[in-house]
């Protein structure tokens, strides 16, 4: 079920970019299934029902031995698609890069996600989503004036910049490969993936429209048609009314007097009307101002908590959350009209279902006993 429906992945068990792209691919029907250890290690998070383990099947194969590594490749033969996330070199070590698994599978789509990509002078050294940012240039610019800059979590690098643009990466080569026949490797950066989400912002600096410092732009919290503001509860609306009518929307949901505000195009005048915008905000809660704004198009919204935004009547009606396991997890997105995925599947236990997977490859029950006492399967 879904539009990818019929699609054969092999996962290696990894940190947050590969589970991403991975749980991308599944929620839209693909049939992943992950490899982990054959015994539990300490260097990849897991937790019950974690949404990026979600609706696969795991197994656990010690992939170092010769036997691990001999039926890693039997799944690789029969897979589209391969999707890791090692510092470069590991999967050649193990034996399963690129050219050992295209070996076996010509046509396999071979995805890698790594912070800094497989070449470049710091392509071996470790990092994190802020580090990988931070060279992208998409760090620097968040935040408030004379403050330094704020992490925006680990949404630009690991998730959007990377297993977003690895799974999007993935499909453009399974695209390619029905008109060529050939699998192809795609390589994956954080860093490439996040320098790409500040296009627009690029795109600015280049035509002087982003020239001052930070938190004193247009898009970064400078303009106050485009900030959060503080409520009488101490939580918080966004505003967004960038254009001319938006911004009169707003205003006349405000109260405020037009003149009064008139410099809101002039960045001098923007703590003026920054201030009388924030000193109407602060008169009523936040849920007050959303509930007025109701029907209008002045941009003002609640800022929701991540359990909030759960049961917003938008979300609600969107099924923009769905239960997973007895828990709200965000649903598959996009939304297709012709072959929509399925709900997502609770992850199931860590390597739970090593038995079942060999089996389908072929393998009798004796040998499957016997690699799990060699210490091969989980």
């Amino acid at each position: 079920m879904g539009p990818l429906a019929g699609l054969k992945v092999v996962e290696l068990v990894g940190l947050a970019p590969a589970p991403f792209a991975a749980t991308v691919l599944a929620d839209l029907g693909a049939d992943v299934v992950r490899i982990d250890r054959a015994k539990p290690g300490f260097d990849v998070i897991s937790f019950p029902n974690d949404p990026l383990t979600r609706t696969r099947r795991w197994i656990g194969l010690d992939t170092k031995s010769p036997q691990g590594r001999e039926i890693a490749l039997r799944l690789v033969a029969q897979a589209d698609v391969l999707i890791e996330g090692f510092r470069p070199g590991v999967t050649e070590r193990l034996g399963l890069g690129p050219a050992d698994c295209h070996a076996v599978n010509p046509r396999l789509v071979y995805g890698r996600i790594t912070g800094w990509g497989q070449d470049g002078p710091l392509a071996a050294a470790a990092g994190h989503d802020i580090n990988y940012i931070g060279l992208a240039g998409a760090l620097e610019p968040i935040g408030r004036k004379g403050e330094r800059p704020v992490p925006p979590l680990n949404l630009l690098g690991d998730f959007g910049g990377g297993g977003l643009l690895l799974a999007m990466g993935i499909l453009a080569a399974l695209v390619e490969r029905q008109t060529s026949g050939r699998g192809q490797v795609v390589d994956a950066s954080m860093v490439d993936g996040a320098a790409l989400l500040t296009a627009s912002l690029q795109g600015l600096k280049n035509t002087g429209l982003w020239s001052k410092g930070r938190g004193e732009n247009m898009l970064d919290g400078g303009a106050p048609f485009y900030d959060t503001y503080e409520t009488a509860d101490g939580k918080y609306v966004a505003v967004g009314a960038i254009e001319e009518r938006f911004w009169g929307d707003l205003v006349t949901l405000l109260g405020l007097d037009p003149e009064e505000v008139s410099g809101r195009l002039d960045p001098a005048q923007w703590p003026v009307v920054r201030e009388k915008v924030a000193a109407v905000l602060r008169t009523r809660t936040r849920d007050e101002w959303a509930k007025l704004a109701e029907g209008t198009d002045a941009c003002l919204t609640p800022v929701l908590t991540p359990v909030e935004a759960r049961d917003h009547p938008h979300n609600v009606a969107r099924r923009t959350f769905v239960d997973v396991g007895g828990a709200p997890q965000p649903a598959p997105a996009p939304k297709f009209d012709r072959t929509p995925p399925g709900p997502p599947a609770a992850p199931h236990e860590p390597r739970a279902d090593t038995a079942a997977v060999l089996t389908e490859l072929g393998l009798e029950p004796a040998e499957i006993e016997r690699l799990r006492a060699e210490g091969v399967i989980a």
